[in-house]
């Protein structure tokens, strides 16, 4: 069993096909299409389409006027592309410990975490639960502190009534091949900023005023001029046929794994494990993720002893995520070390991900789920 198999129906297939019969394949008439219904399901007032989530964090920082000598404050339970855009600007990514109920950035330990060269704050809502956006507000805007949220989990999360992607100062989506939404690769920059979203629109295609579809379709002028040394961040109208479609049904998905998360909360329940924590009021979990927590004194078995045994019954696990922190180039670079960030050391040590997609049936997670209970005491 696959762990996160995309979900494709014959509306992206067709798409897709009617792209490459256009003969228009990259950057075109389709990504803005897809840009201006993303924007519309986000109600962000502008939204940039680009080749990765690590591209639209990179242009969200470098919009914010992120460089060096500031510091980026962000949790240690994330994908390493969450830091590494903080480095590649030149900034220091200062961690802060994650709350121990929702796994997500805490705003306390965010909070003892700034200090007078804190330019943003990258909050990262974990396997698909929005971090707690008030909070954050709280703490960043009477700071002149950025909000950049790290949404590569949750494009359809909703924090206290308000639609994740029209919250912070920049929102960034990622559509890789195993997220709610994708389009094989790509991602998403939302803001409300006007004049950021001009920049980076600029800087994701080499630094030129207008792309390859406003200089040729019929009556333009086909000139261009350089304003900046801009980077190759464009998404494809390739990718942008999946996207486009993939927006359409993603209420449909969404429900989907709305529905198998329950089950697995039904099934597991009787387990000594621990499972995500239910939805505060106002909220809307998007379900990237279900994570497990297997503790050895407990469960009767390690997290590697679990995966291995539903690994050996064809059953394909995944761990979200290695501390960041105690990554080689993290531990080399900046001197971290294990007990730094407890709690997020100990939910990365004992954290399991189990299959989750809308293209799964009920019987394959009946499946893990018996399989899971076979191994746990």
């Amino acid at each position: 069993m696959p762990f996160a198999p995309p979900d494709l129906g014959a509306a992206e297939f067709e798409e897709v096909r009617r792209t490459l019969e256009s003969g228009w394949l990259s950057t075109g008439p389709r990504v803005q299409a897809f840009e201006r219904a993303f924007a519309a399901y986000t109600g962000a007032p502008h939204a940039l389409a680009v080749n990765s989530g690590t591209a639209a964090l990179h242009l969200a920082l470098l919009a914010s006027e992120v460089g060096p000598d500031d510091e980026v404050v962000t949790t240690p339970l994330t994908f390493c592309a969450t830091a590494n855009t903080i480095v590649h600007v030149g900034a220091r990514p200062v961690f802060a410990d994650i709350d121990p109920v929702t796994w997500n950035l805490d705003p306390r330990a965010a909070a003892e975490a700034l200090s007078p060269r804190t330019k943003a704050i990258v909050p990262v809502h974990y396997a698909g639960r929005p971090a707690d956006m008030h909070a954050f507000e709280a703490l960043a805007r009477p700071h002149g502190i950025t909000l950049i949220e790290d949404a590569a989990h949750c494009i359809e999360g909703v924090e206290s009534c308000r639609k994740v992607g029209a919250i912070g100062d920049f929102t960034c989506f990622s559509f890789y091949a195993t997220k709610n939404l994708t389009t094989g690769e790509g991602g998403m920059v939302t803001t409300a900023d006007g004049a950021a979203a001009s920049w980076m629109r600029v800087a994701s295609l080499h630094g030129l005023d207008r792309d390859a579809w406003a200089r040729h379709t019929p009556g333009a002028r086909t000139g261009y001029q350089v304003r900046m040394p801009g980077f190759k961040y464009n998404m494809m109208d390739l990718q942008a046929a999946i996207g486009l479609h993939q927006l359409a049904r993603i209420e449909g998905m969404h429900r989907r794994r709305t529905a198998l998360a329950a089950r697995y909360d039904e099934g597991l329940a009787g387990l000594p494990l621990r499972r995500p924590a239910p939805a505060a009021p106002g909220m809307v979990l998007a379900h990237h993720l279900y994570p497990i927590l297997v503790d050895r004194r407990e469960a009767g078995l390690s997290r590697e002893d679990l995966q291995a045994r539903l690994a050996s019954d064809g059953i394909m696990t995944s761990v979200h995520f290695p501390p960041l922190h105690l990554q080689p180039y993290y531990v080399q670079r900046y001197g971290f070390h294990p007990g730094m960030f407890p709690v997020a050391e100990g939910v990365a040590a004992r954290t399991l991900s189990l299959p989750l997609s809308p293209a799964l049936t009920d019987s394959d997670i009946d499946r893990v789920i018996e399989a899971v209970h076979a191994c746990v005491r």
